[in-house]
């Protein structure tokens, strides 16, 4: 009997200083805690190694900054697909935080950037949110998209592996789009910190798990699976 095909890639989601403490300006707690657990997965046999990075312009629609009168966090703003008027979405509003070339947007220095093949920047359109790895949330046409299901499939990708920031928005987003891509998708949750970990533990780990992820843990067999390859 064939065993199943298994090519795994390792996907590092936007571990950047912005996100961190001490000085991040969108700081998730304990965000550079999960760094070790990280460079140590990055020494696995992953067929391919990804980071990305959130790379915005300083109008990203995402900053209550650019929005006179409201505030991060708390404010929202209605992102309209500029192709299509018929299609929108609400999303929330945070501080201003990883500005293309700017030292918030810069990967943690202690993160081992030699074990990454490939860095993968999002968010770079100021039209549209993109906590997701792949692309946008609007698909009539879809405004932005980072190529990376073309660059899995083209490597013959079977399983991806998400850890990074945020559990709850940019982790999720990717975890969730890459299984909807036709991927095997788990969440190591020692490689994750949550922006709101009440919120994450309380609904959306299941909302994450009914869209087909698993999220596991690092001594569970899909990914001790890794160490015998």
């Amino acid at each position: 009997m064939a065993t199943e095909e298994f090519k795994p890639a390792l996907i590092v989601v936007d571990l950047q200083e912005d996100f961190c403490p001490p000085n991040g300006s969108l700081a998730v707690n304990e965000g550079r805690d999960v760094v070790p657990v990280i460079n140590s997965l990055l020494k696995l046999p992953f067929a391919a190694k990804i980071a990305t990075q959130d790379w915005h312009p300083a109008n990203h629609i995402s900053f209550a900054a650019n929005h006179p009168g409201k505030e991060p966090f708390v404010s929202t703003c209605t992102v309209v697909n500029p192709s299509n008027a018929a299609e929108s979405y609400e999303t929330r509003l945070w501080p201003v935080h990883c500005v293309q070339d700017t030292p918030g947007a810069a990967l943690l220095p202690e993160l081992d950037v030699s074990g990454i093949h490939v860095i993968v920047q999002k968010g770079t359109d100021h039209r549209v949110e993109m906590y997701s790895a792949f692309y946008d949330p609007l698909k009539q046409p879809r405004v932005s998209d980072s190529g990376l299901t073309a660059q899995l499939r083209g490597k013959g990708i079977t399983d991806v592996y998400v850890v990074g920031l945020a559990a709850d928005y940019c982790v999720q987003s990717t975890a969730v789009d890459a299984q909807a891509e036709g991927f095997k998708t788990y969440l190591i949750e020692e490689g994750t910190r949550a922006v709101d970990p009440v919120a994450w533990e309380e609904r959306i780990k299941a909302e994450v798990e009914k869209a087909g992820v698993r999220i596991v843990k690092l001594d569970s067999p899909e990914v001790q699976r890794l160490y015998k390859q």
